[in-house]
């Protein structure tokens, strides 16, 4: 009662001028991102329709100005809003979509249409912060993505200039979304295929729920992560489908509270907490859950991967549970050399109460379980409880089925295949 009470005098000072969201009602929220999806929104919200704003549908001309003026307007209106993109088919380059917003509610973005984005790498500047990505959403307060439509980011006619698996410093290509300093948001029911880089990028974000989306892209296809987040906390995803080159979830530097449930992946690297250690002063990784997930045919089932630098953070409080794995390689995985063997010193991450519950199904490798973990830095707190994984690879390996740990102090409890480490 005492923090309602706070909102209400706030808003009261504000209602002249300034805008009151009040407190976030998650499920009001998801109610209205539903109905915004079936443009059941109801007289009170103004509709914004890009049409309106001069963008041309087809697919031919590039209507990025249109787009950022509709959104101009829909942000800026002193009352309930909603930017819609009708059916059909548009053409855009990067265009990036800034707030703060004037309206009381959350802004609603409806989606109905194919947005295609410009395939010519010379529409985006990369490298930096700005123009590196194809869609941006920036400092809003409160936002709506819905509706049953397509961002396409054209992405195989520029994955031939990925240089990663060359280079350690090399310039990633743009993401199809973009999502920094966001809070109190809802993506649901839309799709992304073939993006240039990953399909969504959350960063400095609070507060974000993502809901039966999907998200497509071929298993070859370079660094194309589904949902990459950093500096992000209250994260929840689920109820979505995940097919692409990459970790279908990738969580870096300073992700807490995380919730992933009821996600199918695969194709992709499975989800992954990491690369850690890659940057100065990172902040910690606390709070994950991925829950009630399945796994097929992927290169990675859960993993958590540190580079070997001398820059310190902390990643626990990991919970991997009742998950499905289907001739997955590397089902279980914590890898403290993670893409620079040749340096000598170890990984100065320290890695803790993890655990893994009710793991289950078939692993394409002989190592099931393998743990390598720093030799300054052991990890700690490892539970292994109930993890039944059979192989499921190449029939004419001798080798046997086994787990791997290296500096790992691990606690077993039940049924254990494959047989613990010694």
């Amino acid at each position: 009662m005492a923090a309602f009470a706070i909102v209400m005098m706030v808003c009261l000072v504000l209602i002249h001028g300034g805008q009151c969201k009040g407190l976030f009602n998650a499920a009001e929220a998801l109610h209205k991102a539903k109905d915004a999806e079936n443009g059941d929104v109801g007289p009170d919200v103004k509709a914004f329709n890009v049409l309106d704003y001069g963008a041309k549908p087809g697919g031919k001309t590039d209507s990025s100005i249109n787009f950022r003026r509709t959104f101009e307007a829909a942000c800026n209106f002193h009352g309930d809003a909603m930017m819609v993109i009708p059916e059909g088919e548009f053409l855009m380059g990067p265009v990036l979509f800034s707030g703060p917003c004037s309206n009381p509610s959350l802004l609603i973005i409806q989606v109905n249409g194919i947005v295609k984005a410009q395939p010519n790498m010379a529409y985006y500047r990369g490298g930096g912060d700005d123009d590196t990505d194809w869609i941006t959403f920036q400092a809003i307060d409160g936002l709506i993505v819905s509706g049953r439509g397509i961002f396409h980011g054209q992405g195989s006619q520029v994955w031939g200039f990925n240089d990663c698996a060359r280079k350690s410093n090399c310039v990633r290509l743009p993401a199809t979304l973009k999502f920094i300093k966001v809070t109190d948001a809802i993506i649901r029911g839309i799709k992304s295929i073939d993006p240039k880089g990953f399909h969504i990028m959350i960063s400095m974000s609070r507060n974000f729920r993502i809901f039966s989306v999907d998200l497509q892209a071929p298993g070859d296809s370079p660094n194309t992560d589904g949902i990459h987040m950093s500096k992000s906390d209250l994260v929840k995803i689920s109820k979505t489908v995940i097919a692409t080159g990459d970790d279908c979830v990738s969580m870096i530097h300073g992700s807490t509270n995380i919730s992933i449930k009821k996600v199918i992946c695969g194709p992709g690297h499975g989800f992954s907490i990491g690369s850690l250690g890659h940057y100065d002063d990172e902040a910690d990784v606390s709070g994950i859950i991925v829950k009630n997930c399945s796994l097929r045919e992927t290169d990675n089932g859960v993993r958590i991967k540190t580079y070997k630098t001398d820059s310190p953070s902390k990643a626990s409080g990991i919970i991997f549970q009742d998950l499905i794995m289907t001739r997955v390689r590397n089902p279980i995985i914590i890898d403290q050399e993670y893409g620079n063997t040749k340096y000598s010193q170890p990984s100065k991450v320290r890695i803790s109460d993890v655990h893994y519950i009710n793991i289950r199904g078939t692993s394409a490798s002989k190592v099931a379980v393998d743990l390598l973990c720093s030799a300054s830095n052991p990890c700690q707190g490892i539970h292994l409880d109930n993890v039944n994984l059979q192989y499921a690879g190449p029939p004419n390996d001798d080798m046997p089925f086994s787990s791997n740990c290296r500096n790992a102090r691990v606690a077993y409890h039940g049924f254990q295949s494959p047989p613990p480490c010694r």
